[in-house]
């Protein structure tokens, strides 16, 4: 029994918000997955810049939240390149019961509402 790390746990969420983006016609100029590394995704999307800041989130936390001190910062950093910014919370938990941590191989469930744009 392996439990995923974190940055396995920000891969799952990368590929979540990434498929979405795509699907959504967004362009991917640059795509980072390292932890830590912000925004994740640079898009274009009708000739603009988008920013996207992509959090996986364990249960109970609620993926929607976002820390407003640091996202402002992001959009500050975005506003020097004229982008829109970005959230994208990830939920992810272990299908079985969530109160356990989420095991490789094992079914996990996504709780994935889309980006949130910072205003």
């Amino acid at each position: 029994m392996e439990i995923l790390s974190e940055q396995e746990l920000h891969r799952l969420a990368m590929n979540v918000v990434g498929k979405q983006l795509e699907s959504d016609g967004f362009e991917f100029l640059g795509v980072n997955s390292k932890l830590g590394v912000n925004p994740q995704f640079v898009c274009l999307k009708n000739k603009k810049l988008h920013f996207v800041v992509v959090k996986a989130v364990l249960y109970p936390d609620n993926p929607v939240n976002y820390d407003l001190v640091f996202m402002e910062t992001i959009k500050e950093h975005a506003l020097k390149f004229k982008a829109k910014t970005y959230y994208a919370g990830v939920g992810i938990a272990n299908a079985d019961d969530y109160e356990k941590p989420v095991i490789r191989g094992e079914n996990y469930v996504v709780n994935y509402d889309g980006i949130q744009e910072i205003i």
